[in-house]
């Protein structure tokens, strides 16, 4: 089944940015999808409008008791001119998998893409075609029911904004660059039980502490330990962590606590097809500095939407600065960013079934 919506264009289009110039999340493209839903009707009402202000009142419920989500992801322009998406499929699963730990309703999944496939057509103009560059989706959920009191919101209202980005953290994003990566052992970001695996704000908010911390120490970004003790790899900042160890490439488990990241998957899956050894456990930052110590820790690297792959070259722990492959990029998370990106871009053939295309 395909859905359509209604479409009102805007009569004031905005100068677009230097696509040659763009910070991230900063110029936002013409038009928004939005759609309500209620107890009594469901879903309903979506539609595609001019980008504009929303309207809340002092008393709007997700104001008070965060009951909300978001996703993120990107549309990409081929060198030939063709705009696509990314396993937005997985985004929709993961949709609803965090509506359902926030009492929040599930959206068709169907619906969900096509939303987002017309939205992108709409202001496909937006999307940039200089290399590194692409369109930043970010669909959100949040409870506009006006009410003050604890309990699941009856009324909810769904939202898709775009803005074009270059890369996350600031560089060119065709040329990798190692990021510096401070430890956190005091804070915690999730706990077994919590909604350490969904895509909601009070999980970045709670963050905010540690990465002031980073800044401190000149670093990008913080990797989190276990919440029970404070020994295990969790997840560095915004993505999820990847070590490699003898060859052997190792991250943290989905047991709860970690957001199970597209991009994540797509590189358990790529390196699994490679014929490279893959491990889903626990790994302490014991065994993590002996295998520094020996010689036998190769890589260490982060995924996630934004960045796609980001690797490490430094770590800040206690009283340890631990350098690795120099301070360069390892040769396996240029590999993987190469295949991805290339995949994302139209440069490498999908033999995968990961590319939609928009128009």
């Amino acid at each position: 089944m395909t859905y359509k919506f209604p479409v009102f264009k805007t009569e004031n289009p905005k100068a677009k940015p230097d696509f040659s110039k763009l910070a991230f999340g900063r110029n936002f493209t013409d038009h928004m999808f939005t759609m309500s839903w209620s107890k009594e009707e469901g879903w309903h009402d979506g539609k595609i409008v001019p980008y504009g202000p929303l309207s809340l009142d002092p008393a709007t419920a997700v104001l008070h008791y965060a009951q909300e989500m978001f996703e993120g992801m990107k549309a990409y322009r081929t060198a030939e001119g063709q705009v696509q998406l990314f396993r937005p499929d997985m985004n929709a699963k993961r949709t609803n998998k965090t509506n359902d730990r926030m009492c929040m309703p599930n959206i068709d999944e169907e619906m969900y893409v096509d939303a987002i496939k017309q939205l992108v057509e709409v202001d496909q103009d937006w999307v940039p075609n200089i290399p590194g560059t692409s369109l930043y989706i970010r669909p959100f959920m949040f409870a506009d029911e006006v009410a003050i009191g604890v309990h699941p919101a009856n009324h909810f209202k769904f939202v898709v904004i775009m803005c074009p980005v270059g890369a996350y953290y600031g560089s060119d994003a065709r040329k990798l660059k190692a990021t510096s990566i401070f430890v956190e052992d005091e804070y915690v970001r999730a706990v077994p039980g919590g909604t350490g695996f969904a895509k909601v704000g009070g999980n970045y908010a709670a963050s905010l502490k540690s990465f002031e911390k980073a800044s401190a120490h000149g670093c990008d970004q913080t990797l989190w330990l276990d919440a029970i003790e404070r020994k295990y790899v969790e997840e560095i900042g915004t993505s999820n962590a990847f070590f490699v160890i003898n060859g052997t490439v190792i991250t943290a488990p989905l047991h709860g606590t970690i957001l199970p990241g597209i991009t994540r998957d797509s590189v358990l899956t790529l390196l699994r097809k490679w014929g490279i050894p893959t491990e889903e456990r626990k790994l302490s930052m014991d065994e993590l500095f002996e295998a520094a110590k020996d010689g036998s820790l190769d890589e260490v690297f982060a995924t996630g939407t934004a960045a796609v792959i980001s690797p490490v070259g430094r770590l800040v722990y206690k009283e340890h600065d631990l350098i690795i492959k120099d301070g360069g990029v390892g040769e396996l998370a240029q590999k993987l960013y190469d295949n991805i990106y290339g995949l994302q871009t139209g440069a490498v053939a999908d033999d995968m079934g990961w590319i939609v295309k928009v128009c």
